[in-house]
């Protein structure tokens, strides 16, 4: 009989979220406690080829071998299939993800499999080991990501987009947190320096100066706003932030809700510092992770 197992968790995460980070081959060695290194050999939009190997076992030997991963993300499926089988005459895997809540995602794990005659273990003491390691491995990543998604973020630790002016950090996102309604950071200006003038197509924007002073030219009107006061920049409204003060100032904004995509978020309608004329739409996609 072929081995089969079946396995999932609930985890109190949106699907985007939990099928970004699962899906991150690169991040596995912290994800699974089980791997020790992710080789990825050809990549493409819809797959990978990729050699995983383990911790060392106890008796220090140190298991390897080639896979192949598709994905696909609209059905909510991956497949992946093991390209050197060592033990196995095959091994199938497939990945699914369903919606259970706005915030709460089912990951099941299906695997097909048969050991080869001079393996050394057969197929229901591998049937047996998947079963526990998986429930091993389920549980371990449903903490990690549900506490990703109450991660306190730093201004520092977070990269810096200085494309448009200022140094511009955002902190709290679908990317992530897995925010699903909107996304939120802060920007730091220098006296006389600029945001260069944008709008978003989907987005209100909220913005509160924490220090400083900040004149927002909407659709070109200037507005002044002082330290420890707020705007509302709404949907398709030009703007640009400049610091009128002589302190440095601290922006902290938020949009809502998302553009459907990230490179939809902003259009800018001038050349920020760093690059050449606009108007282009999208080209502040780093800022809007998602």
């Amino acid at each position: 009989m072929i081995g089969h197992t079946d396995n999932h968790v609930d985890i109190n995460a949106p699907l985007d979220f939990v099928w970004n980070r699962t899906n991150d081959l690169r991040s596995w060695p912290d994800l699974f406690s089980e791997y020790a290194s992710v080789e990825i050999l050809a990549e493409s939009a819809g797959s990978a080829t990729f050699r995983l190997t383990m911790h060392p076992d106890e008796q220090g030997r140190e298991w390897s071998w080639v896979s192949e991963r598709t994905w696909d993300r609209e059905g909510g499926v991956v497949r992946a299939r093991r390209v050197e089988t060592g033990p196995f005459e095959f091994m199938n895997i497939t990945w699914t993800y369903e919606t259970l809540a706005a915030d709460r995602t089912r990951m099941r794990w299906t695997q097909d499999f048969w050991m080869r005659h001079d393996a050394p273990v057969d197929t229901e003491w591998m049937t047996d080991n998947i079963n526990r390691n998986s429930a091993l491995q389920m549980e371990r990543i449903r903490r990690r990501l549900e506490a990703a998604r109450q991660a306190v973020v730093g201004f520092d630790t977070v990269p810096a987009n200085t494309r448009r002016g200022g140094d511009l950090r955002t902190l709290v996102s679908p990317a992530n947190v897995g925010s699903t309604s909107g996304f939120c950071g802060a920007v730091r200006l220098k006296p006389g320096e600029s945001v260069s003038e944008h709008y978003h197509p989907y987005s209100e924007e909220y913005l509160f100066v924490a220090t400083g002073e900040i004149r927002v030219d909407l659709d070109g009107e200037p507005t002044v706003i002082p330290a420890d006061h707020a705007l509302l920049v709404p949907r398709e409204v030009r703007h640009r932030l400049t610091n009128v003060s002589e302190v440095e100032a601290l922006v902290v904004f938020q949009l809502s809700p998302l553009a459907p995509a990230p490179h939809l978020g902003h259009v800018d309608t001038e050349a920020g510092p760093e690059e050449g004329p606009a108007m282009r739409v999208g080209a502040s996609s780093a800022a809007v992770p998602r």
